[in-house]
């Protein structure tokens, strides 16, 4: 057995309380061999099945004892009979010992790979853990179940625990539930076991469909934190996006009775010169370039190699700040875990005792990192306390990748607090709003959390895998639906929403809700053939899209031009168009005839540059205007103004102003 294969016994409880929940386990199950058999096809399987009555097994025949537990599958590696075995569980009709389970799948790793084996040997227990396990011959039942440990321990195996408590409504003996619930901790904490508490049909695909991924370190060396202090890390990974798999192009042109035709396509490529096509240009002839300007700048691969930014490798700290500081919408990329190196005692303690004092003093610790040896970019981030809660386990720190200037995307947004009161929700519109997010609040007080993250599929990747399967058997075969489990992650809960009709009754009340019908687009044309006055003038005109401010109505096709979303470009074009048109406005003026329009202009420019955050836009145009007037004697213009008591934008009415109230008022 390879040292990265892996080998896999299921043990399955189908007796008569989870024939509920066995359809879930059965498409999780077979989901989870399908990822097999792409991912990692030579790991071999094995399929134990439980409360099956009168079932035998070799340990039955052998030693006695241990009914009711059938072999399904003997260790093979995986195929498409694995799949297919998923599918069709059999349902049991007795409630089984699931200890009994566990002895056999214990043993068949042993028979099949021996005790000195090093590769990755695994168990996976689904059941609720309600029934009774029988009386130890030998001792009690918790040392039997430390004795089963220690083997497991020896011969380095691992066991992941699936307690299935979807369906409550059995009546079980409290003590049993107990007395099991402490014999599978035994198990936790005497061996390398996990338990899982699964409560729904999406949980159980997240913590069985899973893919089982080799740790492989990011970094060993030095944690630098002075040039006297240095701890021994190591860096992992601890979260990565799971991509799809790799869809390689196939070609059917190889001839059907060569057996060793590999099927692949490969690309090649040629270069060849513009002024003599048929010539091919040789790689020595080639060179890179860029744009800069209107230039074309030749960089050789040697010059490209010396502007490369290199750094040593290592891993140094920066300082400390405030955990407040670092907001979480900074965070970048995936997330990695600093452990002490394994077995270096003083390493574990100095890294211990600094995450630990940073967790009392609410700090983290900014650090700049160079993964390997000729790493061209640096990267900075924020190392955050892990303190762990098992005593077995060592405390670490959590790693996320900072943003340079460059990489942040600081967008403006219109404050709601500059809305008029009719756009601003009442009391009761506030109110059913509450109510709407309580009701579809996933982590609601003393209740568990809906959709944890750590076991939550992603309906994407499931719902691929299951194609592929269904496409295995039959190339021509059509899209399997959805699933309903993975329904549930995409979709609001039915059971929910039917639970709480009121408050969405309550909410739809509260707005009133309008359908925003499509509007077809209106010639230039057709409106020029319409006759003046004509009753569906107005109504079409509001159908065109303005592209620049008119001289009938400017403060109109202002706001309809800054109200636009269909390019980022209108507001600055509504703008700039605006102040050409007040400038007009102004300068063709006789005797001041045009100022009053042009004061609404100036109230429909400020409005609007307070509405789409751009203060400094209106303050720099109002001084500009100003200092305009002045120069072409239009002073009358500068003492209309003042009489209309038109100001700069304040910071109180737009946060990013530079004039505060009281400068404003020493100005005057």
């Amino acid at each position: 057995m390879a040292r990265n294969r892996e080998s896999l016994v299921f043990l399955i409880d189908v007796g008569p309380r989870n024939h509920s929940v066995l359809p879930d386990v059965e498409k999780a199950c077979s989901l989870l061999a399908q990822k097999k058999l792409i991912h990692n096809k030579y790991d071999e399987v094995g399929v134990i099945v439980f409360g099956v009555e009168g079932a035998e097994n070799y340990l039955t025949l052998e030693v006695g004892g241990y009914e009711d537990v059938l072999v399904l599958r003997e260790m093979k590696v995986v195929d498409g009979a694995l799949v297919e075995l998923f599918q069709n569980l059999p349902r049991g009709t007795v409630h089984a010992d699931f200890f009994d389970a566990i002895v056999l799948g214990v043993d068949m790793l042993l028979r099949k790979y021996g005790e000195t084996n090093k590769g990755k040997k695994c168990l996976c227990l689904i059941t609720d853990a309600l029934s009774p396990i029988k009386d130890s011959t030998t001792g009690t039942k918790e040392n039997h179940v430390k004795a089963v440990a220690e083997k497991m321990v020896k011969c380095g195996m691992k066991m992941d625990c699936l307690i299935l408590r979807v369906n409550q409504e059995w009546h079980v003996n409290k003590e049993i539930i107990q007395e099991n619930d402490f014999l599978l901790s035994v198990f936790s904490s005497d061996s390398a076991t996990k338990k899982i508490d699964v409560k729904s049909a999406v949980s159980l695909f997240g913590a069985l469909g899973s893919r089982n991924i080799s740790p492989v370190t990011t970094y060993r060396g030095d944690f630098e934190l002075s040039s006297r202090m240095k701890i021994k890390v190591w860096v992992y990974k601890k979260t990565a996006e799971e991509k799809f798999p790799t869809l390689k192009s196939y070609s059917d042109k190889a001839p059907a009775s060569d057996k060793f035709a590999t099927h692949e396509i490969k690309v090649d490529f040629e270069y060849r010169s513009i002024e003599n096509p048929s010539r091919v240009v040789p790689p020595e002839q080639r060179i890179k370039a860029y744009q800069y300007g209107p230039q074309v700048v030749p960089i050789s691969s040697s010059e490209l190699e010396a502007v490369k930014f290199k750094q040593e490798k290592g891993v140094k700290l920066l300082g400390f700040t405030d955990s407040s500081n670092v907001m979480r919408h900074y965070y970048m990329k995936d997330v990695s875990v600093f452990i002490a190196e394994p077995e270096n005692t003083k390493a574990i303690q100095a890294l211990s005792a600094l995450a630990r004092a940073m967790k009392e003093m609410n700090k983290v610790a900014i650090v700049r990192c160079v993964w390997r040896q000729g790493q061209t970019n640096v990267v900075v981030g924020v190392l955050t306390p892990n303190i762990s809660d098992h005593e077995k386990i060592p405390d670490s720190l959590y790693f996320n990748v900072l943003p340079f200037a460059e990489d942040v995307r600081e967008f403006l947004f219109p404050s709601f607090s500059n809305l008029p009161s009719s756009m601003l929700p009442d009391e009761k519109q506030q109110d059913a709003t509450d109510k709407l997010v309580e009701m579809l609040d996933l982590a609601p007080p003393g209740e568990n959390e809906a959709l944890e993250p750590t076991y939550t599929p992603n309906p994407v990747l499931e719902r691929f895998y299951r194609t592929l399967e269904v496409r295995s058997r039959e190339p021509d075969a059509a899209i399997p639906p959805v699933d309903e489990t993975l329904k549930r992650v995409t979709e609001p809960d039915p059971d929910c929403l039917r639970q709480n009709r009121a408050v969405l009754e309550k909410f739809h009340r509260a707005f009133e809700l309008k359908q925003n019908p499509k509007l077809k687009k209106a010639s230039q044309r057709a409106l020029r053939e319409k006759p003046s006055g004509s009753g569906d003038e107005a109504e079409d005109a509001s159908h065109v899209k303005v592209e620049e401010i008119g001289d009938v109505n400017p403060v109109q096709d202002f706001e309809t031009m800054i109200c636009r979303r269909d390019n980022p470009k209108w507001v600055d074009r509504a703008i700039h168009g605006m102040q050409n048109k007040i400038f007009d406005l102004v300068e063709s003026s006789y005797e001041g005839d045009t100022y009053g329009k042009a004061l609404q202009c100036l109230v429909a420019l400020r409005n609007g540059c307070i509405q789409e955050q751009e203060p400094k836009q209106f303050n720099d145009f109002l001084y500009r205007l100003h200092k305009f007037c002045n120069e072409k004697r239009l002073k009358s213009f500068n003492e209309y103004l003042e009489s209309s008591e038109l100001k700069p934008i304040t910071k109180t009415e737009a946060p990013e102003s530079d004039i505060l109230e009281d400068e404003f008022a020493q100005i005057k």
